[in-house]
């Protein structure tokens, strides 16, 4: 008798909604807990090829908390592929510009560098506040162990 081997098919998925509440929690550690719920590694149907993740809503991004001199000690580059072009700016300043993008980019560095992880980054929700407009999908507040 053989066994057959379960694959997963689009099928077979079912993408749940999640909501984070960043206030107080540390920057890259969030980031390494949100990062297996957007591509399905917390689900025993995971598979490399398919995205079996799900929604991840983040809010009060703005009140995250990094440690050490990392407000000004990080800096994140960006060129615009013309002579001169490089600018950057400080943890600390882009959290007062843009006080989402942290969390994205922290996010980004810890999902796959291919089509399939950009894929799962557009479910990637974050808002600065306490409110976000996703309440028709009713999402589960998502509590991290040990905290």
């Amino acid at each position: 008798m053989r066994t057959k081997t379960f694959i997963t098919k689009p099928v077979h998925i079912e993408h749940r909604w999640w909501v984070v509440d960043a206030e107080g929690q540390t920057l890259g550690r969030l980031a390494s807990k949100i990062a297996p719920y957007l591509t399905g590694k917390n689900k025993p149907i995971y598979t490399p090829n398919i995205d079996t993740g799900d929604y991840v809503i983040v809010i009060n991004a703005d009140k995250i908390v990094v440690t050490g001199n990392r407000l000004d000690d990080k800096v994140y580059n960006h060129h615009s592929n013309y002579p001169g072009g490089l600018s950057s700016i400080t943890l600390r300043d882009q959290l007062i510009k843009h006080p989402t993008r942290p969390v994205e980019n922290a996010v980004r560095g810890m999902v796959p560098k291919t089509a399939l992880g950009r894929h799962m980054l557009m479910k990637l929700k974050v808002y600065a506040g306490n409110e976000h407009p996703h309440a028709g999908q009713n999402p589960q507040k998502l509590e991290f162990k040990g905290e």
